[in-house]
């Protein structure tokens, strides 16, 4: 008797199918499901990303001093000269200076107040119906603190003259915080040159918030004074006696710099020729004025070396000679050649010293 073919045909060569084979064919049918997670468009916004520290603005300012290297120990150079020139000079050469300085910051700043209206504000606080009072005051205050006193690094809030009002909210942001942001970052970046941390703080000005109206003067007094923290008679770095170019907001680290660097060389170079054209002059005064005798004369050379304009009111205030024996003085030295009215009025005049 035969046995019976079987009906199956056993292929030993074809693998058989697996379970998990048959799940995922089984799956890819299943259409109705979500497909994978990876796959799905991602639509939700982006998350807060960390804010790099406030220091990290260092590390440009450092390359930029880096590339700017060779200019700014030229400019360093002409600074130490202008700092041993006011050293060894009589004080009211860092009067002048800053007075010039002064009267030139405000026209960047917008103020326009002229080196005489200054004159006359900063010595005997006279403005007339035109002048803007507290564009003066914000210029009266650059003179001040180009002339001396405790440095910005010191405290900024008693160098500013600004303090957080007493009834201030508790939600709002205060003034102290805003400075104590801003001398942190000057503090770390001590290792950098004072001139390349002045002009760093001037650009970080108003990023930190210190930022008000007229806080271009308070941002370039305090860069000023910054760039000469280091030196002995040089109270402040000029930066816009020159032309103001070196201030303006563009462009990177380096060429921020690099302006900044231009600008106060033509500055220092200004201030340098102002000091040569009046120490010649007082050299001619003296001179001249030998054969004058009393304690005027010598009080008005000294008047007319710190003051870039002299009005006779001023002149009377500053010497503490009487209005005839001031007048008599003035009459003679611009009949010797010695000073220039430059009003042209009857009244009001001023006189400036000749080069």
């Amino acid at each position: 008797m035969k046995t019976q073919a079987t009906a199956l045909t056993y292929d030993f060569n074809d693998p058989l199918i697996t379970i998990e084979e048959d799940e995922e064919a089984h799956e890819e049918d299943l259409w109705f499901l979500p497909g994978p997670l990876d796959e799905e468009p991602n639509d939700l916004p982006p998350g807060p990303r960390a804010e790099p520290p406030d220091t990290a603005v260092i590390e440009d300012w450092a390359k930029a001093e880096s590339v700017q290297a060779a200019r700014l120990a030229r400019v360093a150079g002409r600074l130490g000269a202008l700092d041993d020139r006011l050293l060894r000079g009589p004080e009211g050469w860092r009067h002048r200076l800053a007075l010039i300085e002064a009267a030139n910051l405000s026209w960047f700043a917008g103020d326009r107040v002229s080196s005489d209206r200054l004159a006359l504000w900063i010595s005997m606080r006279l403005s007339g119906a035109q002048d803007d009072p507290n564009a003066l005051a914000r210029v009266g205050w650059a003179v001040r603190r180009l002339t001396g006193g405790p440095g910005p690094v010191a405290d900024l809030a008693a160098f500013l003259d600004r303090r957080d009002p007493e009834s201030i909210e508790d939600s709002a942001e205060r003034f102290e915080g805003r400075a104590g942001g801003w001398l942190d970052v000057m503090t770390a970046a001590a290792e950098l040159h004072p001139i390349t941390r002045a002009c760093m703080g001037f650009h970080l000005w108003s990023l930190a918030g210190l930022g008000q109206h007229g806080d271009q003067i308070e941002a370039a007094v305090t860069a000023s004074r910054i760039a000469a923290c280091d030196e002995g008679g040089a109270v402040f770095a000029p930066l816009a006696m020159g032309g103001a170019r070196g201030l303006r907001f563009s462009g990177l680290p380096t060429e921020r710099l690099a302006r900044w660097l231009d600008g106060m060389n033509s500055a220092i170079l200004t201030a340098m020729r102002t000091l040569d054209d009046i120490e010649a002059w007082t050299g001619r005064a003296e001179n001249v004025m030998a054969q004058l005798s009393g304690r005027t004369p010598l009080a008005l050379r000294r008047t007319f070396s710190q003051w870039p304009l002299v009005s006779a009111p001023m002149a009377e205030a500053t010497t503490g000679a009487s209005r005839a024996a001031v007048q008599r003085n003035l009459a003679w030295m611009e009949a010797s050649g010695l000073i220039r009215e430059v009003t042209g009025q009857g009244r009001f005049r001023m006189w400036k010293a000749t080069g």
